[in-house]
């Protein structure tokens, strides 16, 4: 039977995996509402809404592979709606075509924690969003338990690099500072916190894709570069791009103030954990079932600041 790699969702992880399977020389199936604008020569599109059950029916026939990449706006009534709805979709999906089906998930349903994260780490009682991405968590893992799906998820932290315009690490940190000015930090600048790379994330999605179906049924984390401070990371990025690394933070105690005026901000209040202590994400699993190495901060966050192409790296032509 001929491979048919559908791919929900044409954001940071959609686009870095079809990216990393082209360049391997397949070709997925990208789906989402509207067509993106900067599909690869020769990668198929057909349009769907992962809310419409005969749409998702419709675009998996066939499917060898799901990839589920897709998101929703940032707001928990909004995930409360539209999450269930959408996994129950997928998982009719996966089930009826017995596709090998991989999530790109995050680690919201751990809750706050005070040590390292581990796909063994008990979920922490949290209301909000992380309450919706549990309830999404027991229903593809109960069917996948069950026997009735074929399916892993990838659990990524914050990500970084080109293209990733919506990161902590992104338009408001590299983009600005490319402009000379201070970066924007919605985040402690001294707490340490994990990145991922996100050509690394691809680089795993399309490895874990590729599992024979014995191995699926599983929760793996991905592995960042050794933990560092925002403050740290943005030195290195300033430095790529011959500016002076100045930093404009919102204090942490403003969050809630703030969200009484600016509804994004009511919805960081309630993700506060992520960043109001040392964030570690445990990637031992993945890093010794297939030997992987990932990309140093000295190298990821210079590709990623001078990505902008606002300024030419220091000494360039």
């Amino acid at each position: 039977m001929s491979e048919k790699i559908v791919i929900f969702g044409y954001g940071p992880g959609g686009r870095s995996l079809t990216e990393r399977l082209v360049a391997e020389g397949r070709r997925p199936l990208i789906t989402q509402r509207k067509r993106p604008k900067d599909l690869p020569p020769g990668v198929n599109f057909m349009a769907s809404d992962v809310l419409d059950a005969a749409a998702v029916q419709a675009v998996t026939r066939g499917a060898t592979h799901i990839v589920i990449t897709i998101g929703f706006e940032y707001s928990t009534a909004v995930w409360r709606q539209s999450w269930p709805v959408a996994m129950t979709n997928l998982l009719k999906a996966a089930r009826e075509t017995g596709a090998k089906t991989l999530f790109f998930d995050n680690l919201y349903m751990y809750g706050p924690q005070n040590g390292p994260i581990s796909e063994t780490t008990s979920y922490a009682r949290w209301g909000g969003k992380p309450a919706v991405r549990r309830a999404i968590s027991d229903q593809w893992q109960t069917a996948a338990a069950k026997g009735e799906v074929v399916m892993s998820a990838l659990r990524v932290p914050d990500f970084y690099g080109p293209g990733v315009s919506n990161s902590h690490l992104g338009d408001l940190v590299f983009g600005r500072l490319a402009q000379g000015k201070p970066a924007q930090l919605i985040a402690p600048p001294d707490t340490p916190h994990d990145f991922a790379y996100i050509p690394d994330v691809a680089r795993a999605m399309a490895l874990l894709l590729d599992l024979p179906a014995a191995e699926y049924g599983q929760v793996w984390h991905m592995p960042s570069a050794p933990t560092r401070t925002p403050r740290q990371l943005i030195a290195l990025g300033a430095e790529a791009l011959g500016k002076p690394a100045r930093i404009q933070a919102i204090p942490q105690s403003l969050l809630p103030v703030l969200g009484l005026v600016t509804p994004f901000m009511r919805e960081l209040h309630d993700m506060r954990f992520l960043f109001d202590r040392p964030y570690h994400i445990d990637g031992y699993k993945l890093t010794q079932r297939f030997g992987f190495e990932v990309t140093p901060f000295e190298v990821g966050i210079p590709q990623t600041a001078l990505s902008y192409g606002r300024v030419a790296a220091p000494g360039a032509a």
